[in-house]
């Protein structure tokens, strides 16, 4: 795999990470809510002009322009195991910024994926 290959990889999972932190700090802002019809269009208003969704939203329309970039230049078995990389970082990222769990477990799961990342990555060496 090429150097761009992984840089376009790797920015758009960074993209669709960044994108999942943001919304979650959108909703952390927004608060518990409901949807009702009674409350459809307050409730979509307050989610669609919270700064962090909006930011969330425009990582994911970026991250998917540089993610079919990559895909143009590396077969689909290689670069969609990539986005579990994701996950790593969102973990890890959830835990300083949120403070959510990352138990044992979790860290051993973590540890399991990015072996899987690993192993499919060097099967196209």
């Amino acid at each position: 795999m090429s150097a761009v290959s992984v840089a376009l990889l790797m920015t758009g999972v960074l993209l669709n990470a960044a994108a999942q932190l943001l919304l979650k700090a959108g909703t952390n802002a927004v608060g518990h809510f409901e949807f009702s019809l009674d409350n459809l269009l307050p409730v979509g208003m307050k989610i669609a002009f919270q700064p962090y969704i909006m930011g969330g939203m425009a990582c994911y329309a970026i991250s998917l322009v540089v993610w079919i970039m990559g895909l143009s230049r590396v077969p689909v078995s290689v670069a969609y195991p990539m986005l579990s990389v994701g996950y790593v970082l969102n973990a890890v990222a959830a835990w300083y910024l949120f403070g959510e769990s990352l138990s044992a477990q979790k860290l051993i799961g973590i540890g399991f994926i990015v072996l899987g990342v690993v192993l499919v990555t060097r099967s196209q060496a």
